[in-house]
């Protein structure tokens, strides 16, 4: 599933091209070592951007999905959203698990590890 520049579109602010770079961190990981937390950093990285389609899409969609727990909370009633709003929260949730998984493995051993993006 790759994001749709039009969906997108709609929720980018006046200006923002979308390619504004992100910086992402491995939070609550202390027992892991520094190559470690780098490695699966990049790991995340790449398979969020993968699952979205390029890395220009990350920020934009991170954005719109920013947008739409704002205004309808952390687990939206799919029901509530408009088509264009279910489209980006199901390719955010999509490309995050791939991207937890690739990071994690399937079995994830670092249970109170997260990722932050930070724009």
């Amino acid at each position: 599933m790759a994001s749709s520049p039009a969906v997108l579109a709609k929720f980018r602010a006046p200006g923002d091209n979308g390619a504004m770079s992100y910086t992402l961190i491995l939070v609550g990981a202390e027992d892991a070592s520094e190559a470690d937390r780098r490695a699966a950093e990049q790991r995340y990285r790449r398979a969020l951007d993968d699952a979205l389609g390029d890395a220009s899409l990350v920020v934009p969609t991170y954005r719109a999905w920013l947008g739409i727990v704002a205004r309808h909370g952390d687990s939206p009633d799919v029901s509530a959203l408009t088509d264009p709003e279910r489209d980006v929260l199901e390719l955010w949730q999509v490309a995050e698990s791939a991207a937890i998984t690739a990071a994690f493995g399937p079995h994830r051993y670092l249970d109170d590890a997260w990722f932050e993006i930070r724009l």
